[in-house]
């Protein structure tokens, strides 16, 4: 599912930005302030932001520079400063869509649309989950968007168990694509020493696994849902 984090101080927009995503079907979190607003965003993994820029104490182009400092996630900013030198401020601070106020909610639908398709046709190689973001072309994984480092077989485990999400892999297959990681064999040993150091890494209580689930007798899935 997609998440979008609205940061909008004028509370009635906000709600109602809200009601139209989550009936699109996007998961929405909302808020009315900087410092909400980049807690919420560290601690998620956000597709979209919808950002005012006229935020009370602190600017949403402070707050897009700061996003942009470890995300590249897109960012739409909703705003009443609509002149040529507002926007382009807005552009250079990092968005990738400017939205005029007032403006209708079907003018808003479409940019949302619009900014999701093109940034899922680049990055149709990401996988997202809760915390979790795995890049496979760059081999890395981040939580929370910074980045955890794993070795060549836990990254290689990572891969197989989210590609086959809702799926129980077997051991045995999974112990048969480690073969080669690293030019070893990998026995059954070394692999439950490997799932319990992924665990470590990425588990907020690796005895309470929420991304690595153990199915008893058979293998793991991915993800407690």
């Amino acid at each position: 599912m997609i998440n979008i984090l609205i940061i909008e101080d004028d509370m009635l927009l906000n709600r109602g930005i809200k009601y139209l995503l989550m009936k699109d079907g996007y998961s929405v979190i909302s808020v009315y302030c900087y410092d909400e607003g980049y807690n919420e965003f560290k601690k998620n993994v956000i597709d979209l932001v919808l950002l005012d820029i006229k935020l009370i104490h602190k600017s949403g182009l402070k707050l897009c520079e700061e996003i942009r400092k470890i995300s590249e996630v897109p960012v739409i900013f909703i705003t009443a400063n609509d002149t040529d030198e507002d926007v382009i401020k807005g552009f250079k601070s990092g968005c990738d869509d400017y939205i005029s106020k007032p403006f209708s909610m079907e003018v808003l639908k479409q940019r949302v649309k619009a900014v999701l398709k093109r940034i899922n046709k680049q990055d149709n190689h990401i996988f997202k989950y809760k915390d979790i973001a795995v890049d496979y072309n760059l081999m890395t994984l981040k939580k929370c968007g910074k980045i955890i480092k794993l070795t060549a077989t836990e990254f290689k485990l990572i891969e197989l168990l989210t590609k086959n999400r809702n799926q129980v892999i077997p051991r045995k297959m999974i112990l048969d694509k480690l073969w080669d990681v690293n030019g070893n064999f990998v026995d059954e040993n070394a692999l439950s020493v490997n799932i319990r150091r992924l665990r470590q890494k990425i588990e907020d209580n690796s005895k309470e696994p929420k991304y690595i689930i153990t199915v008893f007798g058979t293998g793991y899935t991915w993800g407690e849902d």
